[in-house]
């Protein structure tokens, strides 16, 4: 007993560096136990069998000993905020993955709740628990799970400067973004009222002094005329909005303001598809860690870009390629010859939510998914979000612009004396009148043809996905048989806190260690 009880416990944790070099791959997290009756420390192995993880697997080191110091902290070198080094969408993704889950997370929770590669989600729960007091739990087979305080993101926001600026600087980039949409809208009744009040000048210049006078009495009622028929100057403050990108994503059935009509019939309203990878990669790893771990390559084809099924294709698997290398998963062979894909990371959880039983596929496969998409779908570009009167009357502006355009450069070029004031003016601007009345209809033209390619394309691909989606609902003999040895191989280990043999939350004299039990625990291990 008194060699036992000079035996001390510490636990070493050795994290990844924020930009590691390549190396080998960390084999399982080692034990390594010194006792005076050993002649040698002897080295284990946690869960034999088990597929390497993943290569910034953190390694876990315990050795005995009765002089327990302080557990050891996440290391923030020079005092430096370790979120700021992530990237903002890597963050925000793996934080909401910390609150759906409630704080406690595995990396593969992580990783398939945000759709993150597994080193990203790692570097990502490293930062996180570094700047806001997190702490590390370990299980007895060598696991390791991230516990967050409730208020993580309170203590983060604190901390980081970046976090703090974020929000001013995305507002800046929205009012920029709609200032640039306003002043394209701008520019065309600038250029009109510029274009016609200078063809007018041109005009009255050239008249009697009899005829001058009413031309500019004409002039007056024509800029008048102008003036009640275009009011969008004066409307324009009020539609001013820096929040127009978040308020687009909502239809308005009332249709869009001149200003944002001018804009987007000559540009479109930007990608329908935005965070479309981010989608599927989410649904891409919350389906595989439902399922607990093993899947088909069927199950993975309504998420990706495949082609129609055919007999070409029907033995094709190579499109499952990226997802085994974004969750580091592999290939195995059932006893039917069946070729599935098991993802370990993603096998082991800290949430207890049950996961897919046997019975899930065919029609029960369809059931289960209800109310949920069966697969990836891209939405079609539209030309204008603009309704059909709206677009009218652009187009009808628009060639108004251009008409007056045209007209102007034929008078410019039938002066015979050097023009000043308004006339100079607007001859200096008149190539870059030319450009804008041109490309007022150009751009539009191109974006058409471009835009009807696209979409032919993404109506490819959402049917060929949508028909793999359709084969998981009414499978044939061979399919369903392969999707129920999927479900029979699937692992799905919920790591419980009764599972803990040790915390950096606690002192390690608080967690009441005891040698024997740490020896028994490590003979079983041994024997496995």
């Amino acid at each position: 007993m008194a060699a036992a009880a000079a035996i001390s416990l510490s636990f070493h944790f050795r994290f990844r560096p924020p930009f590691p070099s390549p190396r080998t791959p960390t084999r399982h997290a080692p034990f390594s136990l010194f006792s005076p009756s050993l002649l040698a420390p002897c080295r284990l192995r946690v869960a034999p069998g088990r597929p390497s993880p993943s290569p910034w697997r953190p390694d876990v080191r315990a050795r005995a000993g009765s002089t327990i110091g302080a557990p050891p902290a996440l290391v923030r070198p020079g005092g430096a905020v370790e979120t700021d080094r992530l990237p903002s969408d890597v963050r925000d993704r793996a934080m909401e993955a910390v609150d759906h889950f409630g704080g406690r997370v595995t990396i593969g929770d992580v990783a398939s709740r945000a759709g993150l590669q597994l080193a990203q989600a790692e570097r990502a729960l490293q930062a996180l628990a570094a700047d806001t007091e997190g702490f590390l739990e370990v299980s007895e087979d060598g696991e390791v799970l991230y516990v967050f305080p409730k208020d993580y993101r309170a203590k983060l926001a604190g901390k980081s400067f970046r976090m703090r600026v974020e929000p001013l600087v995305d507002k800046a980039k929205q009012v920029g973004a709609y200032l640039v949409r306003v002043s394209f809208g701008t520019a065309l009744i600038a250029s009109i009222v510029l274009v016609y009040t200078t063809i007018i000048a041109i005009l009255s210049s050239s008249s009697t002094s009899s005829s001058t006078s009413s031309d500019e009495d004409g002039r007056g009622r024509r800029r008048r005329s102008y003036g009640s028929t275009i009011i969008i100057p004066t409307d324009m403050f009020w539609y001013l909005d820096a929040d127009y990108y978040r308020r687009r994503r909502v239809e308005n059935e009332n249709g869009m303001n001149f200003i944002e009509s001018v804009f987007s019939f000559v540009f479109g309203d930007g990608d329908p598809n935005d965070g479309l990878e981010e989608k599927r990669w989410k649904m891409i790893g919350q389906y595989i860690s439902s399922n607990g771990g093993v899947v088909t390559a069927e199950e993975l084809a309504p998420f990706l870009d495949v082609p129609p099924p055919s007999e070409e294709s029907k033995d094709d698997e190579s499109f499952v390629l990226p997802v085994l290398l974004r969750f580091q998963g592999h290939p195995e062979i059932d006893e039917q010859g069946n070729i599935l894909y098991r993802f370990p990371s993603l096998q082991r959880t800290a949430s207890s939510k049950s996961g897919r039983s046997r019975e899930y596929v065919g029609t029960k496969w369809s059931a289960m998914f209800s109310g949920v998409e069966k697969y990836l779908e891209e939405k079609p570009w539209k030309f204008s979000k603009a309704n059909a009167t709206e677009k009218a009357m652009v187009a009808g502006l628009g060639g108004l612009n251009l008409f007056g355009v045209i007209i102007l450069g034929n008078l410019l070029k039938q002066m015979t004396v050097t023009p000043g004031g308004l006339i100079s003016f607007a001859a200096q601007l008149y190539p870059l009148l030319q450009i804008y009345a041109g490309s007022f209809f150009a751009i539009p033209l191109f974006r058409w043809f471009l835009l009807r390619k696209t979409n032919n394309g993404i109506k490819k691909r959402n049917k060929a996905r949508e028909q793999r989606a359709q084969e998981l609902v009414s499978p044939d003999s061979s399919l369903r048989r392969k999707l129920l040895s999927a479900r029979d191989m699937a692992e799905r280990k919920v790591i419980t806190p009764e599972e803990i043999v040790y915390t950096t939350e606690k002192d390690l004299l608080e967690q009441d260690y005891e040698v024997k039990e740490w020896e028994r625990r490590f003979k079983e291990l041994e024997s496995e």
